[in-house]
Order: structure tokens, then sequence, then C-alpha cells
């Protein structure tokens, strides 16, 4: 890329408006002014051009379109904080460079982490939905109507205790929920005390004996159905499962048939396996009160979009001037 021009960098999505107006300050930016999502034929013309692709989560950039990609395309500056959207060892192979927006999504993830688990529990959708119906939709207060779940007390079982894993386990403390959780490995010592975490080395045992599990880990090979329809047979009947991480590390299928049969309690769901195609049973069951469906909303602030955007531009400007960009990712990382 050559340092005396301004990179050609093409932007696959809309990004928030102070974003885009510093990448034309200091890029050569290809924007998407209507935010429609990219045909991969598209994708196919972009990478042909840009020295810079910036996609997001829901841009497939295989191994076939970067095979495609013209010589001057060095680097993938992707907009979301993983990278399971991208073939990284083939990008690598390419000498291609591949970059993602860690840390900035944290905080506003496990917030919405924990509104599902309050909004399951408590019922909170089905609740703010029977006021607007009419008049008579409500009959008054009732000893016995609209009864949720207690969550001070409960079990919580974290599977995958990175930083956003932590931060709902501070966040659930708070709450007076007792805090386990499965990883690779044990968390450092001090961050486990504070947390007052209890660590399982078996995913199995845990799961077993959680009042609420929350999925937290990343998408990779190793992951992918983690909630086996073997293992989400081991949850408890009142069990209640909360996934902001990726639809894929659950077997939907399988969750949506025992939530529907009642072998789970309830379930708050901010990821779909096929996104943004949502299991139909599960549609069903939202529409009942048992199942809390949002639209992959768990980074939708407009502080941490804005952060994503300022990170992707680092990583640019780190490449530009010759630099290793702040967020490389390698495939050794994955």
């Amino acid at each position: 890329m050559s340092l005396r021009k301004k990179p050609r960098v093409v932007v696959t999505r809309r990004l928030p408006d102070s974003v885009e107006t510093r990448m034309r300050e200091l890029f050569d930016a290809q924007l998407n002014l209507t935010d429609e999502k990219m045909s991969q034929e598209a994708l196919i013309e972009a990478v042909k051009t840009a020295d810079v692709l910036v996609p997001t989560i829901n841009d497939r950039i295989d191994k076939a379109l970067i095979e495609a990609a013209g010589s001057n395309l060095k680097l993938i500056a992707n907009f979301g904080n993983g990278v399971d959207n991208i073939d990284v060892e083939a990008a690598v192979t390419r000498k291609i460079t591949v970059t993602n927006t860690p840390r900035v999504l944290t905080e506003d993830t496990a917030d919405m982490t924990m509104a599902l688990i309050l909004a399951v529990a408590r019922r909170v959708t089905e609740g703010s939905r029977v006021i607007p119906e009419g008049d008579n939709a409500w009959p008054g207060w009732s000893p016995t109507w609209m009864l949720g779940r207690r969550i001070t007390g409960k079990r919580l079982g974290i599977i995958g205790m990175g930083r956003i894993g932590q931060a709902l386990a501070r966040r659930a403390k708070a709450f007076g929920l007792q805090v386990h959780y499965h990883n690779r490995h044990h968390v450092d010592p001090a961050i486990e005390a504070e947390l007052e975490a209890t660590y399982w080395d078996s995913l199995d045992q845990m799961l077993a004996r959680m009042d609420i599990i929350s999925v937290n880990c990343p998408h990779t090979p190793a992951t992918y159905h983690l909630l086996s329809a073997r293992r989400l047979k081991l949850l408890k009947r009142e069990a209640l499962v909360i996934n902001t991480a990726r639809g894929e590390v659950i077997d939907e299928t399988t969750l949506a048939k025992m939530l529907d049969a009642g072998e789970i309690a309830g379930a708050g769901l901010d990821v779909f396996e096929h996104e943004p195609a949502v299991n139909p049973r599960l549609v069903k069951l939202a529409k009942s009160g048992r199942v809390v469906l949002l639209p992959h909303m768990g980074s939708a602030t407009i502080e941490g979009r804005t952060d994503m955007g300022e990170k992707v531009i680092v990583n640019i400007r780190a490449f530009m001037d010759g630099h290793s960009p702040p967020d490389k990712v390698l495939p050794e990382m994955l």
C-alpha cells in the first residue's frame, strides 16, 4: 500500500455518522449509503479494487472471496468483536492482515445479558404486552397472576469467562446470584476471589446443577454446538438459557423442541444459529411469553458502535504507517 495516497477503504454497512465522517477525512472511503447487505457478488467486486475491506459480522469473507481479491487488498479490518465470519487462515496465506474490535462491547453486552436474565425470569416482555392490549386484558392485581421466578440466590453458570463473562459475573453478584463458570482454564485467582466464582472443569457437571446458563464464549470450530442435544438434556426443567454470544454455540433446533415440550423453563436469546432467520418454533414460544427474542442488540449502543468504528480507524492507520495493528488476529489465536 502506498503511503503517498489515501488507501481505498470499502465499508460494507452504514456506520455511525461520526465514524463515517472521520473515514472520509482520512481515507478514500467507499461507504454503503443504503445500508443494504452486500451480496457475495458485490463483495467480490469490492475486494478487487480495495486496499482495505471493512466488513461486519454478517459478511461472509470466505476463502473463495479472499482468493478473488486484487493484489491491493492488504487489510481486512472487521467491524466486530469476533472474526468467525472471516477465513483468517486463507487471509494470512494471501498475506492479508485481519483485525477486529475487541474490548469495547464488554459492558454493553453484559448489561444486555443481565437484562435478558431478568426479562425471562420475571416475565417482563409478557407483562409489558398486557396493558396495551386493552382495558379488559389486565384484571387487576392478583396474588397468583403473572408469577415469575426470583433470581437472588439462584446459581448462574457462565460458559466462557472472558471479559464479557467477568463483567456479567460482577452484575450477577450484585443481584445476589451465585456465580459458577466453565472455561478452558481458571481465571486469575484474584478475579475468581473478587467474583466469588466457582470453577467447573466439567461443563456437563455444571450444566446439570445450574438454574441459569449464560453463553458468553466465542464461536469457533471447537464451540460449534457446544450446547449439543446431549448437553441440553442435562439441564434442569426449571433452568433458563441465555445467549448473547453466537447462535451457533447452541443446537437451536433441540433447544426449541425442549422449550416447546417444557423440558427447559425458558430462554433469552439475542443471537441465532441462522441469522437473520429465526426458528419458527422459537417465534411461537416468544408469543406465549416463555422465550424472549432480541434482534442481536447486545452491542447496540451509540457509544459501543462508535468505539468499534474508532478501533477500525486506529487499526487502519497503524497499518498504513507500517506498524502492526493493535487488534491483529492470527489463526493460532482462534
